[in-house]
C-alpha cells in the first residue's frame, strides 16, 4: 500500500497566531488582508480585504435574501387572478422555482468559496506570524508572483479548471440532486415545492412506475453483462486468430476492424437501425430468397426479444475491434520463451492460453471491462438510435422493452408535455450510487489496483 506521508507539525498554532500576534494580526481574524498589508503585501492584502467586503455588500444587497428563497422554493405556486390598487383584472404568474434553486445554489457556493478563502487568508496570517517570530524574511509581492510562476505553478495552471468544474459540473450536479426532492414534473412546471424523499417513493412503491423501474433495472444489469462479456470474449478471440501463426496480412485484417471502430458511432447505428428494420434491406433479401414469407418480416426491431437479441449483436459489432486492438497489444508483448517453456512441458494450446495468456489479459484489461461495464449502464447511444427504446410495452410508464435506466430517464426528462424531472433525477441518483460503488469495490480488488499499491 502507499506509504503515508507523515505531516509536519503546522509553524504556529492559530490559538498562538491570536494570543502573541501584534493588532494587525488579530485584525485578521475579522478583517481579512489586515495582516498582509501591514507586512506590505499589497497585493494580496487587497485581494483578501476587496473580497471580504465585496461579499458582505453581496449578502446585504440581495445574498442572504437568494439563500432564504430556498426554504419555499417561492411563494405562489399557481396561476390565480386577482385585481390591483385600481381595480383592474390581473393574473398573477407562479413564482419560477428553478431559478429560485439555481440562484440559491449558486449563493451557497459563493458563501462556501468565501469561507474557504477565509481559511487561507488565516493560514497566511499564521505563516507571516511565524516568519516574524522567527526572523525570516517576509516575501514581498514580486516574490509572490515569481513563486505562483515557478514553484507553485501548479496552483496557478489549475485555477481556471477548477474555475470551469464548479461552475459547469459541480453545480449542474448539485440542482440536478436537488431536483429528486421536489415535485417538479409536468403538473408543476414552474412552481414546485420541496416534497423530501417523495420521488424515490414513487420510483420504488408506485404501481407502474415502480414496475417499470425494477423491470428496466434488470435488463439493464443483463445487458451491461452480456455487452460487456459479448465484446471482451470475442474481441480476444478475434485477437488471437490474428495473432495465430499461419494468418497472412495480419495488419490488412487488424485495419479492417478498426475501420469499424473509426466509424462515427451515431452512423453505423443509424445504418443499422434501416437495416433491420421490417421493411429493411435484410428483411428484403431473405424475402427475395424465399427464406421468409413476405407477408411474415424478422422482428428484428419490433418484438421485444428480437430487439433485445439485436441490440446486443450490434452492440458487438460496435465493440468487438476496441477490446481486440488491446487483447492484441497485450498479447504481443507476452513473453514468448514463457509459452516455449509451457510448450516444451507438454501443454497444449488451451492450456497455454488459460494458464498464461489469458491471466495477463485479464491483469491488463480488468479496470478497462469495469470501465466498459459502467459506460453500458449507461449506453445511451446503442438503444436510443437503434430501437429509440422500442417496441412499446403498455405495462411500462413511459419507456420500451429495449429501454435502459439512463434511455427511460430522457424519456421522463425530455417529454415535454408529460415529463417528470424529480423522478427522472432520483433515477440519476439511483444510477450514480450504484455505477460509482461499483466501479470503487470492484477497481480496488484488481490485482492491477493491489500491484500498483504496494
Amino acid at each position: 500500500m502507499f506509504k503515508k506521508k507523515k505531516l509536519l507539525p503546522p509553524e504556529a498554532t492559530f490559538r498562538e497566531v491570536w494570543k502573541n500576534g501584534d493588532l494587525a494580526t488579530k485584525l485578521s481574524f475579522v478583517i481579512m488582508g489586515a495582516a498582509q498589508l501591514k507586512n506590505k503585501q499589497w497585493l494580496k492584502g487587497i485581494i483578501f480585504l476587496l473580497t471580504e467586503v465585496v461579499f458582505f455588500a453581496w449578502l446585504v444587497l440581495g445574498g442572504l435574501a437568494t439563500i432564504s428563497g430556498l426554504s419555499n422554493l417561492g411563494v405562489n405556486k399557481t396561476i390565480h387572478r386577482t385585481v390591483d390598487a385600481q381595480g383592474y383584472p390581473i393574473t398573477v404568474q407562479p413564482d419560477a422555482s428553478l431559478p429560485i434553486l439555481l440562484y440559491g445554489v449558486l449563493a451557497l457556493i459563493v458563501v462556501g468559496l468565501l469561507i474557504y478563502i477565509y481559511y487561507v487568508s488565516l493560514k497566511s496570517t499564521r505563516h507571516l506570524y511565524a516568519l516574524n517570530r522567527d526572523g525570516k524574511h517576509i516575501p514581498t509581492t514580486k516574490d509572490d508572483l515569481k513563486s505562483l510562476m515557478d514553484e507553485r505553478i501548479h496552483q496557478t495552471l489549475m485555477a481556471i479548471p477548477l474555475i470551469g468544474i464548479l461552475i459547469f459540473t459541480v453545480l449542474p450536479l448539485m440542482i440536478n440532486i436537488l431536483v429528486a426532492f421536489t415535485n417538479y414534473d409536468f403538473k408543476h412546471q414552474i412552481g414546485f415545492s420541496w416534497t423530501g424523499f417523495e420521488a424515490f417513493g414513487k420510483i420504488f412503491t408506485q404501481g407502474n412506475i415502480a414496475y417499470t423501474f425494477f423491470s428496466l433495472l434488470a435488463w439493464t444489469i443483463i445487458w451491461a453483462i452480456l455487452a460487456t462479456f459479448t465484446t471482451f470474449f470475442f474481441g480476444v478471440l478475434l485477437a488471437l486468430l490474428i495473432e495465430s501463426k499461419g494468418i497472412k496480412y495480419k495488419g490488412v485484417w487488424r485495419t479492417l476492424f478498426v475501420i469499424v471502430f473509426a466509424m462515427p458511432q451515431f452512423m453505423s447505428l443509424l445504418m443499422m437501425s434501416q437495416f433491420f428494420a421490417d421493411g429493411g434491406p435484410i428483411n428484403t433479401w431473405l424475402q427475395n430468397m424465399h427464406i421468409i414469407s413476405a407477408n411474415n418480416p424478422i422482428p428484428f426491431l419490433s418484438d421485444p426479444i428480437f430487439a433485445k437479441a439485436t441490440v446486443l449483436l450490434v452492440n458487438m459489432w460496435i465493440g468487438i475491434p476496441v477490446s481486440m486492438l488491446l487483447a492484441t497489444a497485450i498479447i504481443q508483448n507476452i513473453s514468448q520463451d514463457q509459452i516455449e517453456a509451457a510448450r516444451i512441458d507438454g501443454a497444449n494450446t488451451f492450456q497455454v492460453f488459460r494458464s498464461i495468456t489469458l491471466p495477463q489479459i485479464l491483469f491488463v484489461m480488468t479496470p478497462a471491462l469495469i470501465q466498459q461495464f459502467v459506460g453500458n449502464i449507461n449506453n445511451f447511444n446503442v438503444i436510443f438510435l437503434l430501437t429509440g427504446g422500442g417496441p412499446l410495452n403498455a405495462n411500462f410508464y413511459q419507456a420500451g422493452s429495449t429501454d435502459l435506466l439512463v434511455t427511460w430517464l430522457f424519456n421522463l426528462t425530455m417529454k415535454g408535455g408529460i415529463a417528470n424531472y424529480n423522478i427522472g433525477s432520483a433515477i440519476g441518483i439511483f444510477i450514480f450510487i450504484v455505477v460509482a460503488g461499483f466501479s470503487l469495490i470492484t477497481y480496488r480488488r484488481t490485482n492491477a489496483f493491489k500491484e500498483g499499491s504496494n
